[in-house]
């Protein structure tokens, strides 16, 4: 198996790999885009740092690749939908740069004080300029860590060795959880109103994006000082350059920027940002680690089939994997199913497992779940990773069961979702090995293959129900593949499931809804 490393990476990743039976590896850095497009065809696996671009024009010419490995957290420079869809596992490495970028964020807090950056230029200079560049103590100041994450947390530790007052927000870790580690839980406004410092760990999210902007300043503290070394974008470079400008704002480190390089702006230029570029991850020490730890992470998936932190699959050993894979994609087909057929903002989801899973760590088999049903609302990208952190932050309540009996299946995954408008319960199960199945919806037995062209149609239990929407079908031109009918308990209606050649839209649809024995009907496509 063929790995390429494309950009610089630690040579103990490279040894590692090079020492390792069975792989062959190849490092080619600097490569223009055509030019790597024109030999991933050859490779097993591809190790990234920031500069190589995988986009989908790549992924389409990967044709044996199976796995990316990012050396690093940052993954903006991965289309991971495309490699999603071609089947290509992405995986990063979260641990090995957290204290790195810690310590960076400390050291640039540090040095925005004191005024380190400008009295080392003054004095290269032939200046002795001690009473201009008097700076302020950080002792009992306030730190506002936006980000209780593993840097953040890490942030907020070495600040409180610092003597500093640490107050925190972060919308996804309870108060409980931040106060149990001694340190003060607050709202964002709370936080902006309070803090003289201001540091922020969060990942470049849709409502992250530009979360420090000309609103965000106006709320701050006079002469409050502005930290950011987790991604550019976060805090809008524009309105920090009029806040810095204006005085609201007393100074700004940044180590990262929404374009890199920034190149020359009057951002960089003003005397009261200093910054660096986006060495937050770069010391000795963490180059190793990452790559090591993506090299390890590599020849553990090509050689045992075993997954750590996949961003677009669960982390789990090869041979969880493969007793998990069945339930993993029934559990996604649920979740998009149930997606399709909700209507409103989802309340609540409850995930029953009844029968006999055989000890099996379910836990991303409910994950698989949430992001089938998430995928189709959320315009974020949804993955293994940010699956439950998502439905958190929409505030979706997650509830788990299990159980030992299933009716007379082996096994059942049941899922109910509750919206503010209806409440819709989807049960599957696996038939033979692999085999998925939709065996009932709401009080309606059925037994759906939940793939290609499908719709579902409620329709009263009257002679000729079937026949009329049948020849409205034929009569477009549209072949039933397979057609199954199951019955409401009452049976007062059915519920009947079609496979079509052709997806069932617009015109032929409408038709449908006007013959007088049809309820309605619902187009489903399956893409998990």
């Amino acid at each position: 198996m063929k790995v390429l490393v494309s950009d610089n990476l630690g040579e103990a990743g490279i040894q590692m790999l090079k020492e390792e039976e069975g792989i062959e590896v190849d490092t080619n850095t600097g490569l223009e885009p055509e030019a790597l497009k024109n030999i991933i065809g050859e490779y097993d696996a591809l190790i990234i740092r920031s500069a190589t671009k995988v986009t989908e024009d790549l992924l389409n010419a990967a044709t044996r690749l199976k796995v990316v490995g990012r050396a690093g957290i940052g993954l903006d420079n991965v289309d991971i939908p495309a490699a999603t869809k071609r089947g290509i596992v992405v995986m990063n490495t979260p641990g090995g740069n957290v204290i790195t970028t810690a310590e960076h964020a400390i050291g640039m807090l540090l040095a925005l004080s004191r005024n380190v950056p400008e009295g080392t230029a003054s004095l290269k200079a032939g200046r002795w300029e001690k009473k201009r560049l008097q700076g302020r103590e950080i002792y009992n100041k306030v730190l506002g860590v936006i980000g209780f994450g593993k840097i953040g947390s890490i942030v907020a530790d070495r600040a409180r060795g610092l003597k500093m007052q640490v107050i925190v927000y972060d919308p996804y870790v309870t108060p409980e959880q931040i106060e149990k580690t001694g340190f003060e839980s607050v709202s964002l406004e709370e936080l902006y109103r309070r803090a003289d410092y201001i540091t922020v760990h969060v990942p470049k999210l849709k409502d992250t994006t530009n979360l420090l902007n000309k609103e965000a300043f106006e709320k701050m503290k006079e002469g409050a000082m502005i930290v950011n070394c987790a991604r550019g974008g976060i805090v809008n470079e524009d309105d920090l350059y009029d806040a810095l400008k204006s005085g609201k704002i007393a100074g700004a480190a940044l180590d990262v920027f929404e374009n890199e390089p920034p190149g020359i702006c009057p951002l960089i230029e003003h005397e009261r940002l200093i910054c660096t570029p986006h060495l937050g991850a770069s010391t000795q020490e963490a180059q190793t680690k990452v790559a090591v730890d993506v090299a390890g992470q590599i020849i553990d998936y090509l050689k045992y089939d075993t997954i750590l932190n996949a961003v677009n699959v669960p982390s789990v050993t090869g041979d969880l994997l493969k007793n998990l894979k069945p339930l993993l994609t029934l559990a996604g087909q649920i979740g998009s199913l149930q997606a399709q057929l909700v209507q409103g903002p989802i309340k609540e989801v409850s995930i029953e497992y009844g029968g006999d899973f055989k000890g099996l760590d379910l836990s991303p088999v409910s994950t698989a779940v949430l992001r089938g049903l998430l995928e189709p609302i959320v315009k974020d990208d949804v993955n293994f990773v940010n699956a439950q952190a998502l439905a958190k932050e929409r505030g979706i309540k997650i509830n788990e069961a299990t159980s030992d009996e299933s009716e007379e299946y082996i096994n059942l995954i049941t899922v109910r979702v509750d919206s503010s408008e209806m409440s819709n319960t989807v049960s599957g199960t696996i038939f033979g090995k692999n085999k998925t199945r939709i065996v009932k919806i709401n009080n309606f037995r059925l037994e759906m293959i939940p793939e290609g062209h499908l719709a579902l149609i409620f329709n009263l239990d009257k002679p000729g129900a079937i026949g009329s929407f049948s020849t409205l079908l034929g009569d477009h031109g549209i072949n039933i593949d397979q057609m199954q009918v199951g019955q409401e308990e009452t049976g007062k209606m059915n519920i009947i499931f079609l496979k079509t050649n052709v997806p069932i839209r617009g015109k032929v649809l409408r038709e449908l809804l006007g013959l007088p024995l049809i309820i309605s009907v619902k187009p489903l496509e399956f893409e998990i």
